[in-house]
């Protein structure tokens, strides 16, 4: 992943004050090849799994196996322990997120999946119920794309405040942000872009018109949780060469998540 040179947000916001209300807290979180055990936020390592819990599989139809009949386990692709991100993110009492994929690409996955993308689970917990840890997770039978089995990363997270992409602000905004974008960093759109791995912040929305997804369960707007990027440290690579976000309801955290591939 290439770093781009990002202004200061208090020089953003000096070159345009209107954006602080729409600012929004945000960790890039900085992949590097490496060892970390299950006592560590990771991209593509082991996870602290209750021995006793099973490990979740995929048996949904994909492009290997359109009957969906051959069950096939998930791996891990990010875990983050809230001690190494903190963040607005965290519901309460919660400490670990965990987040696992089918390596397989899926066409016509369920409605909260994402289409032509792996099928995604989501885990909160609390890391001290942990007490007797799976020390032997299975691999899965089958993969459709080396892309899809994240290599063992440590990560360093960079807490920055994230803008919305310049369509999810009002009119008179737009044409100031636009401006400021261009003259910018190396002529890329390094305000409202936070390129890579991400905790919370703003979708980016350059590829496509921006979404706004509603809860099933409450209708509640959800917002960002976590972005699954495509780099060349992880070796992960979703869509062509883009991203995998999961949005989730803030009003409850157990309603279910919405992935989208942009």
């Amino acid at each position: 992943m290439t770093r781009v040179s990002r202004p200061p947000t208090e020089a953003i916001l000096a070159a345009l004050p209107e954006l602080a209300p729409y600012g929004r807290d945000a960790a890039v979180l900085r992949p590097e090849r490496g060892r970390p055990d299950r006592g560590s936020s990771s991209i593509g390592g082991p996870l602290l799994w209750p021995g006793d819990e099973p490990w979740p599989e995929c048996s949904l139809p994909d492009v290997a196996d359109p009957d969906g009949v051959s069950a096939t386990a998930m791996v891990p692709v990010a875990q983050v322990y809230r001690r190494d991100v903190p963040g607005p993110w965290w519901p309460a009492g919660f400490d670990l997120l965990q987040i696992l994929w089918c390596p397989n690409e899926h066409w016509d996955p369920p409605a909260q999946q994402a289409d032509v993308s792996p099928v995604v689970e989501l885990r909160w917990r609390r890391a001290a119920d942990v007490t007797s840890p799976l020390t032997t997770p299975p691999a899965p039978s089958r993969y459709d794309e080396d892309g899809f089995l994240p290599q063992a990363c440590t990560v360093t997270a960079e807490r920055l405040t994230d803008f919305p992409y310049r369509e999810e602000l009002p009119a008179r905004l737009r044409p100031r942000l636009e401006e400021l974008v261009r003259d910018t960093g190396d002529g890329g759109d390094v305000i409202t872009r936070l390129a890579g791995w991400k905790l919370g912040g703003w979708p980016t929305w350059h590829l496509a018109h921006p979404v706004v997804f509603a809860c099933g369960e409450c209708g509640t707007d959800m917002t960002l949780l976590f972005t699954v990027a495509s780099d060349a440290e992880s070796g992960v690579v979703v869509g062509r060469y883009g991203e995998l976000r999961l949005f989730t309801c803030p009003a409850d955290h157990s309603h279910p998540f919405q992935a989208d591939l942009h």
